[in-house]
């Protein structure tokens, strides 16, 4: 008798056996019924042929069957049932008391064989879509909150502006109303409320400006500009600052600082601004922050050191997401370049967007965070060195500049 023949032969009771042993409940037993004939055929027609092969549309009808949470939590393996398949034919088999037993068992093993290795490498395709759908709706969620963020910053900033004009002007009004001869009472109330609102117009300026950053609005106004100059203002505008805070501001005159180069010098200014009051605020009393730079091959590189507590390496990223303010916000103090000063979490994003959209890059340097032993931060900007403007008229405007320049 042939094996074809002897496993035709043990069918019934193997039908019988799986279906009972596999499906629990009459009904789910029915319905399972005619998936196992298909398998049964597939197995003859593997043995048969001698190509595994034929078992491979069931398997994957099987493995495309799983639900979206048995693929989440990576169950219901195909591996294990068909063990017990290959377990139950074997018990069949001796039951039945089949002559050539041996030499079906050792039909049936490649084809198992290869259902294992086929099964698995099925199960791994959907495993892998599943985690790339996945991937992609929580990347969908990400960009989608992120454009809730931005359009909230967006709305929120301009609809601040038109309170925050009544109030400047309606405190500008009691100014005017106030005797001139003495510092009253109502004059200091008003100096409190000019410094508010001043910082409150900082901090909508802020909002402003990553939202035209988020919506690729950003304009800017390429110009004449000399870097030595930039930062000989920054000094006279820090002075007061850095002396308060008993710091030492060192700006060194590096190579390319003296050079003409082209760019929007206001947006450039604002953010080095931001880096160097950054430095002050997180650099304790008494403290060093340190401009350096060198020039590069069409670039010019800025250093901006300090001898502060310091960023931990894992939220070198962090510091450059919008609202990305590091420790306990609850403990920073409320000054703008105190000690740890709080914010809105806005300054650096909005200097990374500013220097990328000069074409340049920014980057973040520091051992760690500490408090005690003060690591020190240094951030790095990359700025290209131009030598003319992008736009063909602003160029044709500064010809004369450039061109004695060149000379």
């Amino acid at each position: 008798m042939s094996v074809v023949d002897s496993l035709s032969q043990i069918r019934p009771v193997w039908i019988s056996r799986v279906s009972h042993q596999l499906a629990r409940g009459a009904v789910l037993r029915e319905s399972f019924l005619a998936q196992l004939n298909r398998f049964f055929d597939a197995v003859i027609q593997a043995v048969a042929s001698g190509d595994p092969s034929w078992m491979d549309p069931i398997l994957n009808e099987w493995v495309e069957a799983r639900t979206q949470t048995e693929l989440s939590l990576n169950e219901a393996s195909l591996y294990p049932i068909l063990s017990e398949i290959l377990q139950i034919t074997q018990e069949v088999l001796k039951e039945t008391n089949q002559a050539d037993g041996l030499e079906i068992w050792g039909a049936m093993l490649p084809i198992f064989s290869r259902a294992y290795e086929q099964s698995a490498r099925r199960e791994i395709e959907m495993r892998v879509v599943h985690v790339q759908r996945e991937l992609q709706l929580a990347q969908f969620s990400l960009e989608r909150l992120d454009r809730s963020k931005s359009d909230f910053i967006s709305i929120a900033a301009h609809e601040l502006k038109t309170p925050l004009t009544l109030i400047e002007g309606y405190a500008a009004m009691i100014r005017d109303m106030l005797p001139k001869e003495q510092e009253s009472m109502g004059q200091v109330l008003v100096k409190g409320i000019d410094n508010g609102t001043k910082r409150l117009r900082e901090i909508i300026d802020d909002m402003i400006d990553v939202s035209l950053i988020d919506n690729n609005l950003l304009t800017l106004t390429f110009q004449p500009l000399w870097l030595n100059r930039l930062l000989s203002t920054l000094r006279e505008e820090l002075k007061e600052i850095v002396a308060q805070r008993k710091q030492n501001l060192i700006m060194h005159n590096f190579e390319g600082c003296e050079e003409l180069t082209f760019g929007d010098s206001e947006r450039i200014y604002q953010a080095l601004r931001n880096l160097l009051t950054n430095a002050i605020k997180y650099t304790p009393d008494g403290g060093q922050v340190t401009v350096d730079g060198r020039k590069l091959p069409g670039f010019i590189e800025i250093i901006i050191e300090d001898t502060g507590i310091g960023i931990d390496p894992d939220d070198h990223a962090v510091i450059f997401e919008k609202f990305g303010r590091l420790g306990n916000v609850s403990l920073h103090s409320s000054g703008k370049t105190k000690f740890k000063g709080g914010g809105p979490g806005l300054g650096l994003p909005i200097t990374k967007g500013l220097i990328e959209a000069h074409g340049g890059t920014i980057w973040v340097e520091s051992d760690g965070y500490d408090e005690v032993k003060c690591p020190g931060t240094t951030f790095h900007v990359l700025l290209p060195m131009r030598k003319e403007p992008p736009d063909d008229k602003i160029a044709k405007l500064f010809s004369p500049l450039t061109d004695g320049k060149q000379r």
